[in-house]
C-alpha cells in the first residue's frame, strides 16, 4: 500500500481527474435544446441522442470493472479521460446526426473507461478513512458535472456552439500531466486477479444487499437524469437563455455536490439509515413545490429546484462505500454497477420517458417520476437486515 504525502497527492490527481472526466458529461444537457433547433429534430429524438450518452458511459461501466479488477493497471484513466475530453467537446459543432452520436459513443466509452478504475484506486489508496475519500472522489465528480452546463451554455452564449472544441484542451492537459503521477501497483499488487466475468456477474447479481444498493442508486439516477435532460426544454420554451439555463443546472448538480461531501459527516451524526430516508423521500415534496411555482415564481422555483439537488445526490458516496464493502474483491465492477449500470438502465428508459413528455406534459411527468424513490425507501430497512 502508498501511505502518507504520496496517498495523498494520488487522491488530488484522482479528484482532479474525476471533477475535468465529469465535466464533459455534463456539457450537453443545457444546450441540446439548442443543439436539437439546429439540426431541426424533435425533443423526443433529442433524448434519445443524449441517452446515448448516458447508456454508453453507463452500461459498459461493470465490464470495464470487470477488466480493471482483473488487469490492475491504471490506463484505462488516462484513456479515458482522454478519449472522453476530445469526442464530447466535438458533438456540438457536428452537423448530421450520425456524426454526432458517434462523437457521443466515442467520447461516451471514455467516461465509461476511467470510472470503475478510478473508484478502485480511490479505494486502494485510502490508508484510513475510504467512506471520507469516496466521498470526496464522487463530490468532485458531481462538482464536474455540474460545472460541465455552466462552462458549455457559457461558450454557447457569448462565442456559439462552433467554439466549444476549445473545452478539450484541459482534459488533455491533466491526462498527459496524471500519466506521471497516478502510482502504479507494486509488482505484487499488479499480477492479475483470478476470476471470470460470469462468477463475479453472478456473485453481484445474486446479492441481496447489492441488488437494493443498485436499486436505490437507479432510482435517485432516475431524477436526476430527468431534471437534467427534460427541463431545459422546458426552460427554453419558457424564453430563458443558453447561460441561464446552464446555471440553473449548475446550481442543482452543485448543490448535488455539496450533499454528497456532507454525507459521511450526516451519516455519523443522524445514521446511515436516516441518510438513505432523507435522500429517497424529501425529493418527491420538493418537487411538487416546483410544479406550483416555477411559472409564477420563477426565482423560487430556481431554489427549490436547486435543493433539490442537494438532497437527491446525499447519499451517493455512502451507497458507494457501502457496496464496495460487500465484495470487496470486485471493487471496479461494484464502482461500475452503482455509477454506471444504475445510470444506463435510466438513460434506456429516458427513451420513453422523452416521448411522455412530449406528448402530455413534464413538470407532471417529473412529480410521477418523483414519487417512485419515496415509495421504494421502505426497501432501506433491509440494508440492515442480518444475514444480507
Amino acid at each position: 500500500m502508498i501511505y502518507g504525502n504520496k496517498e495523498r497527492k494520488t487522491q488530488v490527481w484522482l479528484c482532479g481527474a474525476h471533477f475535468i472526466n465529469d465535466i464533459y458529461t455534463g456539457v450537453l444537457n443545457p444546450i441540446m435544446p439548442f443543439i436539437a433547433e439546429q439540426v431541426r429534430i424533435s425533443m423526443p429524438i433529442a433524448t434519445i441522442i443524449l441517452s446515448c450518452s448516458h447508456i454508453f458511459s453507463s452500461l459498459l461501466q461493470p465490464y470495464f470493472g470487470f477488466f480493471a479488477d482483473k488487469m490492475r493497471k491504471r490506463a484505462f484513466i488516462f484513456w479515458g479521460l482522454l478519449s472522453t475530453a476530445l469526442f464530447i467537446s466535438l458533438v456540438p459543432t457536428a452537423k448530421h446526426i450520425p456524426l454526432m452520436i458517434l462523437f457521443i459513443i466515442l467520447g461516451s466509452i471514455g467516461s465509461s473507461l476511467f470510472h470503475p478504475q478510478s473508484l478502485g484506486f480511490v479505494v486502494k489508496f485510502s490508508e484510513t478513512d475510504s467512506v471520507k475519500n469516496m466521498g470526496i472522489f464522487i463530490a468532485m465528480g458531481t462538482l464536474g458535472f455540474s460545472t460541465g452546463p455552466l462552462v458549455s451554455s457559457s461558450i454557447a452564449q457569448f462565442l456559439g456552439l462552433s467554439k466549444m472544441p476549445v473545452m478539450a484542451v484541459l482534459g488533455v492537459l491533466w491526462a498527459l500531466l496524471m500519466f506521471n503521477c497516478v502510482p502504479k501497483f507494486s509488482n505484487s499488487e499488479s499480477k492479475p486477479l483470478e476470476f471470470s466475468l460470469k462468477q463475479a456477474f453472478v456473485d453481484i447479481l445474486s446479492n441481496r444487499k447489492l441488488n437494493i444498493l443498485n436499486l436505490i442508486a437507479m432510482l435517485k439516477s432516475l431524477i436526476t437524469t430527468s431534471c437534467s435532460i427534460l427541463l431545459p426544454f422546458l426552460w427554453k420554451a419558457e424564453g430563458y437563455n443558453k447561460f441561464q439555463i446552464g446555471a440553473a443546472l449548475f446550481c442543482f448538480l452543485f448543490l448535488g455536490g455539496i450533499g454528497s461531501l456532507l454525507s459521511p459527516k450526516a451519516e455519523q451524526k443522524i445514521g446511515t439509515a436516516n441518510v438513505f430516508y432523507i435522500s429517497m423521500i424529501v425529493t418527491f415534496p420538493m418537487m411538487l413545490m416546483f410544479m406550483f411555482t416555477y411559472k409564477t415564481m420563477p426565482i423560487l422555483s430556481f431554489v427549490i429546484f436547486a435543493l433539490m439537488g442537494f438532497v437527491t445526490m446525499f447519499a451517493t458516496p455512502i451507497t458507494m462505500s457501502m457496496a464496495q464493502k460487500v465484495l470487496p474483491q470486485y471493487k471496479s465492477i461494484i464502482g461500475g454497477f452503482i455509477n454506471g449500470f444504475s445510470w444506463g438502465i435510466v438513460a434506456i428508459a429516458m427513451s420513453m420517458i422523452g416521448y411522455i413528455a412530449q406528448a402530455t406534459s413534464i413538470v407532471p411527468v417529473l412529480v410521477v417520476i418523483s414519487i417512485i424513490p419515496a415509495i421504494c425507501s421502505v426497501l432501506v430497512k433491509y440494508l440492515f437486515a442480518e444475514n444480507m
